[in-house]
């Protein structure tokens, strides 16, 4: 399978369900998703010329614009992965994602939110993407505000019910990838190092009690 091919099944789910795909040409960007593998952190093109391989961690991005309004989602896939240590940061990853959206709440400060993030990863020993973060999702795919994947309690802007936002935690295997570029396509984001890396991401909604997930899928978590 290609990233082009996964490419083509979000123009056919879009068409069927007369959606439309938030990143096509967004600022320019020319696929419908995002498919980034290995040590590509987020932003990866899709292409008919780029064949996942058994081995490879897999992340997808994507976001749909329904009724005037966007969400934003992500995961990732290890196929056919046996390495403990790769297991391991996808499943941290996921774990940090849900920490974030269990500590996010209404009278809840951002920086109480990305230190529950950071807190899941650092105690595995894993870095932390700094570069690239979290943000405000509605009329259009990304607002303010920032939502970072670390912080400090008590700082930062006060969760109010009724805002929508996208956690999306980025954790690297090593402490040094935390550090990213950005490859000549102008577009995708790597680890400086060429570490792996992981990314989960779910927008929710604050509400009077709590936070709703509204990217959640039947298989979740």
């Amino acid at each position: 399978v290609t990233t082009g091919e996964i490419d083509d099944l979000v123009v056919a789910y879009c068409k069927k369900h007369k959606v439309e795909a938030s990143f096509y040409q967004y600022e320019g960007f020319p696929g419908h998703l995002c498919v980034s593998i290995n040590d590509e952190i987020i932003h990866g093109i899709p292409s008919h010329d780029r064949v996942i391989m058994p081995g490879d961690l897999v992340k997808t991005d994507v976001g749909i614009r329904a009724h005037g309004f966007n969400g934003d989602t992500s995961r990732t896939v290890a196929l056919g992965v046996t390495d403990p240590d790769v297991l391991r940061l996808v499943e941290t990853t996921k774990r940090c994602l849900k920490a974030g959206i269990e500590a996010a709440g209404p009278g809840v400060h951002l920086g109480d939110v990305g230190y529950a993030i950071q807190r899941v990863a650092e105690a595995e020993g894993f870095g932390i993407v700094r570069d690239w973060i979290g943000h405000g999702v509605g009329r259009t795919v990304h607002e303010d505000p920032e939502v970072p994947n670390y912080g400090v309690p008590g700082t930062k802007m006060i969760l109010r019910p009724g805002m929508t936002i996208a956690i999306e935690p980025m954790i690297t295997m090593t402490k040094a990838g935390e550090r990213t570029e950005v490859l000549e396509n102008d577009w995708t984001v790597v680890t400086r190092d060429r570490c792996l890396s992981a990314h989960f991401e779910h927008t929710i909604a604050i509400t009077d009690d709590g936070a709703e997930i509204l990217t959640l899928p039947a298989d979740y978590p």
